[in-house]
């Protein structure tokens, strides 16, 4: 049964860290890329950060590069999001998803998670 299972997500205050964490299960991870999204009310959703299948190349939105970081361990079928400097527009529900397709375009992203919310206050 093919599943991601997100978690790390809370309420933080400006400037402060979270790291979330998406295991999956059911197919196999180490043949896609994986992608973390976010969605705030009212608002797109929001391409943040992808790694490749290896974990040999990643991207960021430009909204989080130098504060984020993408990691994978394919042992543990797990993609990482090291969030640093953490800011008030970064508040959304997380959500990883995968592709066969090294890519931001949400469309080629055929499984998502549940989702895990961040919230981001004083």
């Amino acid at each position: 049964q093919l599943q991601f299972v997100e978690s790390g997500g809370g309420l933080v205050q400006p400037g402060g860290s979270l790291r979330l964490s998406c295991t999956a299960s059911g197919f196999t991870f180490l043949y896609y890329t994986i992608a973390w999204f976010r969605q705030a009310p009212g608002k797109e959703r929001e391409g943040v950060s992808y790694i490749s299948s290896g974990g040999a190349n990643t991207n960021y939105a430009d909204s989080v590069k130098g504060r984020f970081t993408i990691s994978r361990d394919n042992a543990k079928n797990t993609v990482y999001l090291q969030m640093n400097s953490l800011k008030p527009e970064d508040t959304g529900v997380y959500y990883c998803a995968r592709s066969t397709s090294y890519t931001r375009r949400w469309e080629t992203y055929d499984y998502w998670g549940q989702g895990t919310q961040v919230t981001v206050s004083s």
